[in-house]
């Protein structure tokens, strides 16, 4: 009896030594967060009225399928449409029309239009061509 009074003395001053401890310790200090201004984002799907007005409004995966579709029909109306999506803000629909220009032989549209419009898009654009291919 005497033993589990002692275990439970031990237990009781342990529990009051942590509890005296996680109050008064020491605090790590807050880091204030700067917040900066994020600059609106223009999106730009005007080049789907080229391909009629019921596409206007269309989700950027809407817009992929779009893309996929319009590269099987091989006409000259069909390429132009596809070198108006490599302007997509989405990088999606830009790399999927990028794919079907190079994949039919527009290669060099497509790196034109990367040469006009460099950076880290471009380069991932063309990185991804170059693993496609």
């Amino acid at each position: 009896m005497v033993a589990i009074t002692i275990v439970l003395l031990i237990v009781l001053v342990a529990g009051i030594a942590l509890g005296a401890y996680a109050f008064l310790a020491p605090r790590r200090a807050e880091v204030q967060r700067v917040q900066r201004p994020v600059p609106d984002l223009h999106v730009n799907t005007d080049w789907t009225h080229e391909a009629g007005d019921e596409f206007a409004g269309l989700s950027e995966s809407a817009r992929c399928d779009l893309v996929f579709a319009v590269a099987l029909l091989e006409d000259e109306r069909s390429h132009k449409l596809l070198q108006h999506a490599l302007a997509d803000p989405a990088e999606a629909v830009a790399l999927a029309a990028a794919h079907a220009l190079a994949s039919s032989g527009r290669r060099p549209i497509v790196e034109e239009y990367l040469a006009e419009h460099p950076g880290e898009r471009a380069d991932r654009i063309a990185g991804t061509l170059a693993l496609l291919q």
